[in-house]
């Protein structure tokens, strides 16, 4: 399949379940949205380009994970957010077409710069991790948009802890 084709089939993938999936930071369900990422892994398994697909950036964010949490005002990996990343990174590796765009995210409190800046350190936290485990620089970016993008909105803990994260999305092309 030529890089052009697969490109196609990624994009159109993630054009049609970018809206479909509103569990998709987790849902009513209680399990962080993996109850619909199981069943949709399910349903079509096997297809190109879906969940069921180990080289899919479906299959990367339902099944590996996309997304590791952090503590109040901190840029420190948890046990769990290594073993996230350390699936990321083998992915990464396994699947070298693709690149990865890392987000950096904070919760609503602070002011707008502190979070930015704060987004931005574990963005980077994620990725030295991804780099430590031989994943290529070069096929890293890193964002930060603070408190802006929240999954979770009311000022509650509950809330909060969910937008403390940094979410690794994966892309197709260059990143010059």
């Amino acid at each position: 399949m030529t890089f052009t084709t697969k490109a196609l089939v990624v994009l159109l993938a993630l054009a049609t379940t970018a809206c479909t999936r509103p569990d998709r930071f987790g849902g009513a369900d209680g399990a962080d949205g993996m109850a619909g990422a199981d069943a949709a892994a399910t349903a079509g398994a096997g297809a190109l380009g879906d969940a069921g697909d180990p080289s899919s950036p479906q299959y990367f964010s339902q099944t590996i994970g996309d997304r590791v949490l952090f503590g109040l005002d901190s840029i420190a990996l948890t046990a769990e957010g290594q073993r996230t990343l350390d699936g990321q990174a083998q992915w990464l590796l396994t699947n070298s077409d693709y690149l990865a765009i890392i987000e950096g995210h904070a919760d609503e409190i602070g002011t707008r710069e502190y979070n930015i800046g704060l987004g931005s350190r574990r963005s980077n936290a994620v990725r030295e991790y991804l780099v430590s485990k031989g994943v290529p620089s070069n096929r890293l970016r890193t964002i930060s948009y603070g408190k802006e993008r929240p999954i979770e909105v009311c000022s509650d803990e509950s809330c909060y802890s969910r937008n403390r994260r940094a979410v690794t999305v994966i892309s197709v092309g260059s990143m010059s």
